[in-house]
């Protein structure tokens, strides 16, 4: 960790974990606290593990929710930038948590799925008929709280998930109790925000970078709604 000048801020990159698959050919999902990163989820990680490493970036703290997919792309993160640091597990920066797909009614399933990353979403707004935004937020924002509070590091990497990290983003826009759930967030994107004493002191550097395309020339949907494509073969 460098030595700090007074005031100076800290740095936080916060990734979407690498590409997975949801959903078999026919629409028919895997369970989505078991699913590996893909060839292309393994391809993303190392290209932003390359990234940090040509820009010289060390870490002094890896977080990640705990499902395989954060974990192995902060694993990867690291193998490419040459750090063989100790991943720490923060289970309450989990992504937001789905319902069963089966109990949605048919006429129910376009906004069970992307209802939550539409505009300025309501707190009631479930996801999959499953946690709603507010219940993400009531564990998200703690969590923020406790590592900015932590006065052990000053460049953080957090490997998350697309919705946790529309909650940060949002808290670090905002400065308030919102979710904007129009923040894209490719898988094995990075964000950079930096964060001061105070509270209400962040400062967003980017967002959704991808290190692979920076320029998403065929990016035009949405995660979520790639993904209803997907399930819907087989409803």
């Amino acid at each position: 960790m460098h030595d700090k000048l007074a005031g100076e801020r800290r740095r936080i990159y916060l990734m979407r974990h690498g590409s997975v698959t949801y959903f078999d050919d026919s629409g028919k999902p895997f369970l989505p606290e078991t699913v590996d990163l893909n060839e292309a989820g393994i391809a993303q990680a190392d290209a932003a593990g390359h990234a940090f490493f040509d820009a010289g970036v060390r870490f002094d703290r890896v977080i990640v929710s705990g499902l395989p997919r954060t974990v192995q792309t902060a694993q990867r993160v690291l193998a490419a930038t040459g750090q063989p640091l100790e991943i720490e597990v923060w289970p309450e920066l989990h992504e937001i948590r789905g319902g069963r797909l089966a109990d949605i009614p048919a006429d129910a399933l376009r906004r069970a799925f992307t209802g939550a990353f539409e505009g300025l979403v309501d707190e009631e707004q479930r996801f999959l008929g499953g946690e709603s935004v507010g219940e993400m937020m009531d564990r998200v924002h703690p969590a923020v709280a406790k590592l900015r509070a932590a006065s052990d590091w000053d460049t953080a990497l957090l490997v998350l998930h697309g919705g946790v990290n529309c909650a940060i983003l949002s808290l670090a826009l905002t400065g308030q109790r919102l979710f904007l759930g129009g923040l894209a967030q490719a898988a094995g994107c990075i964000n950079a925000l930096d964060v001061g004493a105070d509270p209400h002191d962040w400062v967003i550097r980017f967002v959704n970078h991808v290190p692979p395309a920076p320029l998403q020339p065929g990016a035009r949907t949405t995660t979520m709604e790639q993904l209803f494509e997907q399930y819907r073969k087989g409803r």
